[in-house]
Formats: structure tokens, sequence, C-alpha cells
């Protein structure tokens, strides 16, 4: 079965790769719930501590193949850096400009200045 949607023959180099990087993604993430359901519902110590390590390698490899994105492929750049590393409400950050390093709430202004009368 295969994961493209068109058919691959047709799909640029870059294009396969940018799939391939998606679905190794998926597949990490994937890999990050299975090994943390494990971790909760162990009983044995020893093996929640070496289900744990292996979600966290999991957890490393999704977090590579973001910054491969990143650098890659169109728009991950821009969204990531308005979502990560910010505080205050993650619904309200995009409010903030899409793709300022500022984030927070915006403002009602168009930034032109005001009007004087």
């Amino acid at each position: 079965m295969s994961n493209y949607h068109e058919p691959a023959e047709e799909l640029s180099a870059q294009a396969r790769d940018f799939s391939r990087a998606l679905n190794s993604l998926k597949e990490e993430i994937e890999a990050v719930d299975w090994y943390h359901q494990r971790v909760t519902l162990s009983e044995n110590e020893e093996l929640a501590q070496i289900m744990a390590h292996n979600r966290d390698e999991e957890i490393e490899h999704a977090c590579m193949t973001i910054e491969w994105l990143r650098r890659n492929m169109p728009g991950w750049d821009e969204e990531l850096r308005t979502y990560l590393f910010k505080d205050g409400n993650i619904t309200e950050l995009e409010e903030g400009g899409e793709g300022s390093s500022e984030g927070g709430s915006r403002s009602n202004s168009l930034g032109i200045g005001k009007i004087k009368k």
C-alpha cells in the first residue's frame, strides 16, 4: 500500500522527501504514544524505565524530523516561530502576528498610526 495520494512517479524528488519526512514524523509520534501508554501501565519499575527511555528516544527522532521540515518544507518555519516557546494562550498566539517573534495579543490597529483631527 502506498502513502501517496497522487502518482508517485509524477511527484518531484522534493515532494517525495517531504512525504517521507511527514510519514516518519507520524510514525515517531505514534511510537511515543505507544511507549507512553506502556510506561503508564507497567507495574515493573525497571521495565517502565526502559520503555520511558525508548519513548524519549522517539521524541528525539520526532524533533529531529520537525527540524528538517522547518529547514526544508515551506510553511514550517513560520508556523513554528509563531507557536513554539511562547507564553500565553496557544490559540491566541496567531493573533499576535503570524511568523512574528513577539506573539501575544493583536491590537485592533492596522499599524498605520493614529488619525489626527
